[in-house]
């Protein structure tokens, strides 16, 4: 009976709207429980209730005020349950107000806590929820390859708001403002007190004590070159200690070429600064109205004409007190930073680096670094100082402020020199661990090669995000037998799998385990791959000219840049053999393998620069005079081609030794000519390089290496986006000259000028692997109905199906 009475009272649309109003005010009283517990700073909004199945919502409202009498009792008690709904909805509401208050609450002091207690101001606008403008071609690229892990990044499923974040704490003025002009800025910052930029800049400290990306920068004549593009946190000026409590830099426009790339891809659209912000008009009042620096000064991100989600590189204070620490070991420093994907060693490891180039004058040990650092990067996917596919040792002299594709290399550079450098052909070591060991060991006995010249010269060893299984014994295995003194690992939720047997290994080898909190999960504007694209092509389109410190960019098409011609075959080849790591191929295949791809140009040392391949096997004749013989017996030439197709192995290539031969960078096949047995290489390494591995006395010559790198897609549409580009320029030209009424003459100039754009865009289209989509207004729709076409999601997880590390 008491089962049945129940069911009914479930079936009336009056009850279970109580209920489910019920079941919201008991989630609301939850909810705000929860809010006040100080330990929680995220809270959970609240779910939808579920709606009553028979009766929409507004109908079970509209119920008791379709009674046609009064007097019937079983309406009164309707009327009963009406007016505790009206007490519930009231009581409802106070509760909602409850949380809303309590998460304001929280919200604001998870702000305060952020911006260190920054005021906000009252000038600030409303956060806006615009996804970032990329202002791409109506061209839609090749699909990017799927990541290394798959689910550990993706597009953000829903789009993402843009709030309103603090960025400098020194709102510009007339008291702090020393001078300002069309390309300099000069600006007093108090003491704790900082300043965030957006663009390119020189930057000048001329009193105080300035710190900048882990630097500290006392008062000197030199200048550094800071780069602060949107893709990355960007970099935060701060005032240490002044005289008389303030700190004085100049700011300066620069000129490298690097904003020109967004003519060659539209990855380097929307990158550096946009229209005047509300500082930037406070300083250039007396200017032109069409001057426009090199770089902008924001107090929020809601100062962005752009509306990019913008945040301020901020280190944690775990991160600074083991920076403060490591620093003090001076050059017996010899750390290994490692951890998950995503985690931040590549920043910590760059605060690290720059804190060791530039330490105060006055420390607890008095040490002065005068010997340089040196990096070890053995991130073949995410490379510091080299393009992708490379693990390399790089001898630092100067501080580095700007993100791995401003710096992709340092050949020729007085900011630094890569001593050595071995290409693995990949953008993970797990395609060959043996490789990879090998290649890591040699760069070590290197750098115990470089301490004789340098014996102050500390170590800093950058260990890729495979950290679990094949890749934690790697990473054991190199705690055991590279001489360390310190392991820093990022992450302090774990797993156990993998902190345990790091931490037997550091205590095998008696040094100092560090755990240290990874870096906050956030949304970026660039994935993995788009980032790796980026690199390689700043890396083909960088140059260093001798009489200048800094590199500058070209914003030529490399299908329009002189190639280098190297014979194949014949008496004198230029190189001796083509390899191919990974499985065997046909020889007669190689052509199609080779053409229009990345490979190595490696320069050996030895005659039998093959693993597997001693000096024993390379003749029986002690006297013989040839020492590429045993060289010539690997390779096979191609049918057709006559390309020289080396191979060594069974099933899959033996790659080059790592104790015999070196990387002198990577080159771009642009053609292969079987007639003239020409190759047409197009590389950013200097010609003097090459020559010096061809003359060098110990040289045994030059060998290609084919690896598993991403395809160049990036140069395959250069040629498209510079003729879009160019035909931009050229209307907009045209429209400022419509006002002036010109000449027939001009007009016919303006016409041929046009058609001949035209035709350039049109030759350009019809490149192989790349679709126009001439309605770009419907492939925009498409990406946003797919999610945030702009930006990427970042989820962080100590191992695969684990809830740690912030996942999103």
């Amino acid at each position: 009976m008491v089962k049945r009475k129940a069911e009914k009272q479930q079936a009336a649309a009056p009850l279970s709207a109580v209920a489910a109003r019920k079941a919201r005010q008991q989630q609301a009283q939850a909810q705000a429980l929860a809010a006040e517990k100080p330990s929680q700073v995220d809270s959970i909004p609240e779910p939808p209730s579920k709606k009553p199945r028979h009766e929409p919502e507004s109908q079970e409202q509209e119920t008791p005020a379709k009674s046609p009498r009064n007097d019937n009792p079983p309406l009164r008690r309707s009327s009963r349950r009406s007016d505790a709904i009206d007490r519930r909805e009231s009581v409802e509401r106070k509760e909602t107000k409850k949380v809303e208050v309590a998460q304001e609450s929280l919200d604001r002091q998870i702000q305060k806590e952020i911006e260190d207690q920054v005021p906000s101001d009252s000038d600030m606008s409303e956060p806006e929820a615009v996804e970032e403008d990329t202002r791409m071609d109506p061209i839609a690229a090749p699909d990017e390859e799927s990541e290394e892990e798959a689910g550990y990044e993706s597009p953000a499923e829903f789009p993402v708001q843009v709030q309103e974040f603090p960025l400098s704490k020194t709102r510009l003025n007339k008291s702090n403002v020393v001078y300002s002009d069309e390309e300099t800025l000069c600006v007093r910052i108090k003491e704790k007190m900082s300043l965030v930029l957006v663009g390119q800049y020189d930057l000048w400290v001329k009193r105080g004590l300035v710190s900048l990306m882990g630097a500290k920068l006392h008062p000197s004549p030199q200048v550094y070159r800071v780069y602060a593009p949107s893709t990355h946190s960007l970099p935060v000026i701060k005032c240490v200690a002044g005289v008389d409590g303030v700190a004085e830099v100049e700011i300066k426009s620069c000129s490298t070429g690097i904003t020109r790339l967004g003519d060659l891809s539209p990855l380097y659209q929307c990158v550096w600064n946009g229209k005047k912000t509300p500082a930037d008009k406070f300083t250039l009042k007396q200017a032109p109205s069409s001057c426009r620096r090199s770089f902008s000064v924001l107090n929020t991100s809601a100062d962005d004409s752009l509306k990019r989600h913008l945040r301020p590189l901020h280190l944690e204070k775990q991160w600074s007190a083991a920076i403060k620490s490591l620093s003090q070991r001076g050059g017996r420093l010899r750390t290994l930073v490692c951890g998950p994907k995503g985690s931040g060693k590549s920043t910590f490891s760059r605060y690290l680096l720059n804190h060791l180039l530039s330490p105060a004058p006055q420390t607890e040990t008095n040490y002065c670094n005068t010997d340089g650092v040196a990096f070890l990067d053995l991130d073949p996917g995410q490379p510091e100082f080299s393009p992708m596919g490379q693990v390399s040792l790089t001898h630092v002299r100067a501080p580095v402020f700007g993100p791995p594709f401003t710096h992709p290399s340092l050949d020729g550079s007085r900011q630094g020199t890569i001593v050595r450098a071995h290409h693995i052909g990949a953008t993970s070591p797990r395609e060959d661990p043996d490789h990879y060991m090998l290649s890591a060991v040699d760069l070590m006995d290197r750098y115990h090669a470089l301490l004789a010249s340098y014996p102050q010269c500390p170590l800093i060893i950058n260990y890729p995000g495979w950290i679990f299984g094949l890749g934690l014994e790697v990473a054991t295995w190199l705690i055991r037998t590279l001489g360390l003194s310190d392991v820093v690992y990022m992450s302090e939720k774990g797993p156990g799998e993998v902190v345990e047997p790091l931490a037997q290994a550091a205590h095998h080898a008696a040094i100092r385990l560090t755990t240290l909190p990874s870096q906050p999960t956030d949304f970026v504007s660039r994935s993995s791959a788009q980032l790796r694209a980026m690199q390689m092509q700043s890396y083909f389109h960088m140059d260093r000219p001798d009489p200048l410190a800094t590199p500058l960019w070209s914003a030529t098409p490399l299908a329009r840049t002189r190639p280098f011609r190297v014979r194949y075959a014949g008496p004198t080849p230029g190189i001796r053999g083509i390899m191919v790591l990974g499985s065997a191929i046909q020889p007669d295949i190689l052509h199609e393998v080779l053409d229009g791809s990345i490979v190595s140009i490696v320069a050996l040392e030895s005659p039998t620069p093959i693993l597997g391949h001693s000096s024993s096997t390379s003749s029986s004749d002690p006297d013989s005079e040839s020492p590429a013989t045993p060289l010539d017996t690997l390779i096979t030439r191609a049918p057709t081609t006559n390309l020289p197709y080396l191979f060594s192995g069974s099933g899959s290539t033996n790659p080059p030794d790592p104790k015999t031969t070196r990387s002198l960078g990577l080159a771009l096949i642009r053609s292969i000519n079987p007639n003239t047995q020409h190759l047409e290489l197009i590389t950013p390494i200097p010609p003097r390089q090459i020559q010096a591995a061809l003359t060098d006395g110990e040289s045994h010559g030059i060998i290609l290496v084919r690896g598993t790198l991403d395809n160049p897609n990036w140069a395959l549409s250069e040629e498209y986006h510079s003729a879009r580009a160019a035909q931009k320029r050229h209307r907009d030209q045209t429209s400022d000259n419509q006002a002036s009424k010109p000449s027939s003459q001009e007009q016919e100039k303006e016409d041929q000028t046009s058609a001949l754009l035209n035709h350039r865009i049109r030759q350009a289209s019809n490149v192989p692997w790349m679709k126009v989509i001439e309605d770009h207004s419907r492939w925009r729709r498409e990406q946003q109905q797919r999610g945030s076409a702009h930006l990427w999601k970042l989820k962080k997880k100590a191992y695969p199906g684990s809830e740690s590390e912030g996942e999103w």
